[in-house]
């Protein structure tokens, strides 16, 4: 399948005509076939400027760190009781759930912030239209 028979590939590209300079273009690839071939595209297309700028992506550092620390305690607890690989597998695993489930809490925060600013931002406006006094009742004035 080539790239110019997708329907929406043509509206994509005049969209990112002009990308702004710091940010890079990904491009869609077809897969490989196998997970493991997908997998080692996937790893290529890091660079080391993504890993310098977690920091900017938002809520990656609390959840990063809520992660880490939530690892640590159930890998170090379940290493009382089992074997070094029991606990690090449930370390791990621990780590992977808190990370991704901080994330996605803060994510739903943030897009519902956004949402009450914009129903505050459309609102302002009626907060400013008055009533004239002994006017008709379908009449308004604006201040």
């Amino acid at each position: 399948m080539s790239s110019s028979s997708h329907p929406s590939d043509s509206q994509a590209a005049s969209s990112e005509a002009s990308p702004s300079p710091s940010k890079r273009m990904v491009y869609q690839v077809e897969t490989t076939g196998s997970r493991w071939g997908d997998l080692k595209e996937a790893f290529k297309r890091i660079s080391s400027d993504d890993l310098n700028k977690i920091n900017e992506i938002p809520c990656a550092r609390n959840s990063l760190l809520s992660g880490i620390a939530s690892g640590v305690g159930i890998g170090v607890i379940r290493g009382l009781s089992s074997s070094a690989f029991v606990a690090s597998n449930w370390a791990m695993g621990t780590f992977v759930l808190i990370s991704l489930g901080s994330w996605t809490i803060c994510q739903k925060n943030r897009a519902d912030e956004r949402r009450r600013m914009q129903q505050v931002i459309e609102a302002i406006p009626k907060r400013f239209v008055k009533k004239e006094e002994g006017a008709g009742a379908g009449e308004e004035k604006t201040a």
